[in-house]
Protein backbone atom coordinates (compact mmCIF):
# COMPACT_ATOMS: atom_id res chain seq x y z
CA UNK A 1 0.00 0.00 0.00
CA UNK A 2 2.86 2.13 0.53
CA UNK A 3 3.73 2.46 -3.18
CA UNK A 4 0.47 3.21 -3.95
CA UNK A 5 0.70 6.27 -1.71
CA UNK A 6 3.75 7.24 -3.20
CA UNK A 7 2.85 6.48 -6.82
CA UNK A 8 -0.44 9.19 -5.84
CA UNK A 9 1.75 11.43 -4.04
CA UNK A 10 4.45 11.46 -7.17
CA UNK A 11 1.25 12.15 -9.50
CA UNK A 12 0.09 14.91 -7.41
CA UNK A 13 3.18 16.32 -7.59
CA UNK A 14 3.31 16.88 -10.86
CA UNK A 15 0.08 17.83 -11.75
CA UNK A 16 0.97 20.90 -9.38
CA UNK A 17 4.08 21.59 -11.18
CA UNK A 18 1.85 21.51 -14.12
CA UNK A 19 -1.11 23.48 -13.04
CA UNK A 20 1.32 26.25 -11.31
CA UNK A 21 3.49 26.49 -14.41
CA UNK A 22 -0.09 27.50 -16.30
CA UNK A 23 -1.04 29.79 -13.94
CA UNK A 24 2.54 31.66 -13.70
CA UNK A 25 2.20 31.65 -17.69
CA UNK A 26 -0.98 33.10 -17.41
CA UNK A 27 -0.27 35.74 -14.91
CA UNK A 28 3.07 36.92 -16.06
CA UNK A 29 3.00 36.68 -19.94
CA UNK A 30 1.14 39.19 -21.78
CA UNK A 31 -0.06 38.34 -25.42
CA UNK A 32 1.68 40.83 -28.45
CA UNK A 33 -1.53 42.01 -30.76
CA UNK A 34 -0.44 42.43 -34.45
CA UNK A 35 -2.51 42.82 -37.51
CA UNK A 36 -2.88 40.07 -39.63
CA UNK A 37 -3.43 40.21 -43.34
CA UNK A 38 -4.63 37.39 -45.23
CA UNK A 39 -4.31 37.32 -49.07
CA UNK A 40 -7.00 35.35 -51.24
CA UNK A 41 -6.88 35.09 -54.71
CA UNK A 42 -9.32 36.65 -56.30
CA UNK A 43 -9.90 33.24 -58.69
CA UNK A 44 -11.29 31.97 -54.74
CA UNK A 45 -13.44 35.06 -54.06
CA UNK A 46 -15.16 35.63 -57.64
CA UNK A 47 -15.74 32.12 -58.79
CA UNK A 48 -18.03 31.71 -61.83
CA UNK A 49 -20.02 28.95 -62.72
Amino acid sequence: MPTLFRFLFICALIVGVIYGTMVALVTFVDPVERDVTIRIPSERVNKTP
